[in-house]
C-alpha cells in the first residue's frame, strides 16, 4: 500500500469509527472492509488504540469556574514573581519525573496494549464483522477434510479442525481473520441458529492454559491455549454452550 493511499484509508478509517459517515458512505465504508483485509486490520487497530485510550484515560469535567478564571486573564499580563533558586529546582525536578513517568510509563501502556486484550478485540471485530457481510465464511463445508487443506498455502500451518456435528456443534466452515496484522484461521461451527467462530493465534513460547471466560456487547468468550496455540471462541450462545463447545473441542481427537 503506497504512503498516500495508506493516509487516504486511515482518514476514512478515523471518521468511520468517529461516526463521521453518512448512513451510505459508511455501508460503503463496510463493504470495502469486508474485501480489503488490510483495511480491516486497520480500522481494528486503531479502534483498539482508541478503545485503549478511553479505558485508561477517560475524560473528566473541566473543574468549576475555570472558564471564567480563563476569561479574566485573556489579554491579562502576566505578574512577574520572583521565585527562590529552591523553588526553581523543585519545578524542575517535578518535571523531570513528570516527563519520565509519560515516557516510561502511560505512553509505552499505550503504544504497547496488553496482547491479551488486542487479540480479544480482533477476534470479537472479525465475528461481528462476519455476521454483517453476505457470507460469513471464506470455505463452506461441513466435511473437516475439505476446510483444512483448504487453508494450505495461505497460513503457515493448517488449523486443528474436528467434527462436533454429533454433540450439536456442526462445522459450516473456515475463513481466513486478521489479528496482529497476521492471517489466522477461523472455523466456524453452529450451534441451533447461533454461529460459534473459533479463531487460532499462534502463541508460540506460550504455556498451555485452561479456558477463561469473557463477555462484551452480548458476546461470549472463551480462550485457552494448548500446544502454542491460543484458541479463541465467540459467539452469542449461553456461556453454558459456549463451554460445552470449547470442552468437546479440546477433548475431541482431530483424526476422529
Amino acid at each position: 500500500m503506497t504512503d498516500a493511499l495508506y493516509r487516504d484509508k486511515s482518514i476514512l478509517v478515523h471518521a468511520y469509527l468517529d461516526g463521521e459517515l453518512d448512513s451510505a458512505n459508511t455501508l460503503a465504508f463496510e463493504e470495502q472492509m469486508s474485501s480489503d483485509r488490510e483495511l480491516a486490520a486497520e480500522c481494528e487497530r486503531i479502534k483498539a488504540y482508541q478503545d485503549l485510550v478511553r479505558k485508561h484515560f477517560p475524560r473528566t469535567e473541566a473543574p468549576a469556574g475555570l472558564r471564567v478564571r480563563i476569561d479574566a486573564q485573556v489579554g491579562a499580563s502576566r505578574p512577574t514573581v520572583q521565585h527562590s533558586w529552591r523553588d526553581s529546582w523543585r519545578a524542575l525536578a517535578a518535571s523531570i519525573v513528570v516527563t519520565a513517568v509519560l515516557a516510561s510509563g502511560a505512553t509505552s501502556f499505550i503504544l504497547s496494549p496488553e496482547p491479551t486484550d488486542t487479540a480479544r478485540d480482533a477476534v470479537v471485530a472479525a465475528h461481528i464483522r462476519s455476521l454483517m457481510a453476505p457470507n460469513p465464511i471464506d470455505i463452506a463445508s461441513s466435511d473437516k477434510h475439505t476446510v483444512k487443506p483448504w487453508f494450505n498455502g495461505k497460513i503457515p500451518d493448517a488449523p486443528r479442525v474436528v467434527d462436533l456435528a454429533p454433540a450439536s456443534f456442526p462445522l459450516v466452515g473456515g475463513r481466513l481473520d486478521v489479528v496482529a496484522h497476521t492471517a489466522v484461521p477461523t472455523l466456524v461451527y453452529r450451534h441451533a441458529k447461533h454461529l460459534i467462530s473459533l479463531t487460532a493465534v499462534p502463541a508460540p513460547g506460550r504455556s498451555d492454559s485452561g479456558a477463561a471466560s469473557q463477555s462484551t456487547g452480548g458476546y461470549n468468550i472463551l480462550n485457552w491455549t494448548n500446544d502454542g496455540i491460543t484458541y479463541w471462541a465467540v459467539s452469542d450462545v449461553q456461556s453454558s454452550d459456549l463451554s460445552t463447545f470449547a470442552r468437546l473441542f479440546r477433548v475431541t481427537p482431530a483424526d476422529r
